[in-house]
């Protein structure tokens, strides 16, 4: 029986803002940086203000799609090594996420998980999470992270800080999105 969550089913969202996002932070992370540069926050914070309900929900559902496109290439690496990608992404997910209180509260992090689980499982992160009502403000931080350190993941794995960006980037323009 088809699931409600086949993510043939689920909107692609606005992936390019969600990426751009996730590269910002990341080229934060690797420029040596431990906090945003100003004027990048600044922008970042211009772009999120512009957006109307409409564009914030496309952006939303952008990073669910990122979190889903990440958790398939983790998948077929971690099965190519005969490893099961949940057991090798949630426990250091959760860990991470856990030593951010700041940032993100301790009950956001059981919906965060299910998000990837839900992609790690070949579901729609984005309609696993509309299962339970709309989006809240307490989860827009914690989502970004989880993006974030999925993408952290697969540059640490590659050895490269721009390799998760770049996936993204040559699967828009392989499939025409982009």
């Amino acid at each position: 029986m088809p699931s409600s969550c086949d993510p043939q089913h689920a909107p692609a969202g606005d992936v390019g803002a969600a990426l751009m996002l996730i590269d910002s932070r990341l080229k934060g992370i690797h420029g040596g940086k431990t906090a945003t540069d100003p004027g990048q926050q600044a922008l970042t914070d211009q772009v999120t203000a512009s957006l109307g309900p409409k564009e914030a929900d496309d952006v939303l559902d952008g990073t669910c799609t990122l979190i889903f496109m990440f958790m398939q290439w983790l998948r077929t690496v971690c099965e190519e090594h005969d490893e099961d990608v949940i057991a090798y992404v949630v426990p250091n997910l959760v860990a991470t996420m856990r030593m951010m209180p700041k940032s993100i509260r301790p009950e956001a992090i059981p919906t965060m998980a299910g998000l990837v689980i839900a992609a790690g499982t070949d579901l729609s992160p984005s309609l696993w999470r509309k299962q339970y009502g709309f989006w809240t403000e307490e989860e827009m931080n914690p989502l970004e992270a989880t993006a974030f350190l999925l993408a952290e993941q697969i540059n640490r794995l590659t050895n490269d800080p721009d390799f998760a960006t770049r996936l993204i980037t040559e699967a828009l323009s392989d499939s025409g999105w982009y």
